[in-house]
């Protein structure tokens, strides 16, 4: 992760991070890994951490292991509440919904906080599906990149583990024996991601070499965009 946050300038000095917290072994990891960071003297930062609570849907972790979760990290954590109702628009699933409500808290809470980052956990193999997913659904070959300068808001969002595989994380998250939180979503079957996931298996078996062509890919992709060719 630090060569990660290096190579695409993601912490610099003085830097005020709110990272979302789900109670899932990624967003886990990625606060254990930036508070482990921050101790070290160059850059200096400092964390805040939160947790989204959907009040419509059975999605819960368990908060009162994830404020001591963040806690023993030297970590405040904030809970804050929010819902949506997927009746009021056909066009998305319900996914994009409750990720796009909870993002919006996730900003507003930035700001009361002063933070100028916005910390997320997707790792490799979420950047590889969302790539294939907007491929497929937008005719457009991108994806999310690890860092994303809002145009709205005087915030960036940063995704440090955007070069670590989930595998990876999973690995880790046993080593250091992170309580699984019991979720349960009633939108995890039948998901685009899900098939995604299932497409990028299939890829992989036929190219163990995927995620490196996959990733200068996307590199080349945002490189052009950038430049305007």
């Amino acid at each position: 992760m630090s060569e990660t946050c290096k190579r695409y300038g993601l912490i610099a000095d003085g830097d005020r991070l709110l990272v979302g917290l789900s109670g899932g072994k990624d967003s886990m990891a990625l606060l254990d890994l930036l508070a482990l960071r921050s101790h070290i003297h160059k850059p200096r930062f400092t964390l805040e951490a939160a947790y989204v609570r959907m009040t419509n849907i059975s999605y819960a972790s368990d908060e009162d292991y994830l404020t001591d979760f963040a806690r023993q990290r030297g970590v405040n954590l904030h809970v804050v509440e929010t819902s949506f109702d997927p009746s009021t628009d056909r066009r998305h699933q319900p996914c994009f919904l409750c990720s796009w409500n909870r993002r919006k808290q996730l900003f507003a809470l930035a700001q009361r906080l002063g933070c100028n980052k916005l910390a997320l956990g997707h790792h490799r193999d979420d950047i590889m599906q969302t790539a294939l997913m907007n491929l497929t659904f937008t005719g457009q070959f991108s994806s999310m990149p690890p860092m994303l300068t809002m145009r709205k808001f005087n915030l960036s969002i940063v995704r440090p583990l955007c070069q670590i595989r989930e595998r990876q994380l999973r690995a880790y998250a046993e080593e250091q024996h992170f309580m699984p939180q019991k979720v349960t979503c009633p939108y995890d079957d039948g998901t685009r991601r899900a098939d995604m996931k299932h497409i990028v298996e299939q890829l992989e078996a036929m190219n163990p070499e995927l995620e490196y062509s996959f990733w200068h890919a996307l590199e080349k992709a945002r490189s052009c965009s950038t430049c305007g060719s």
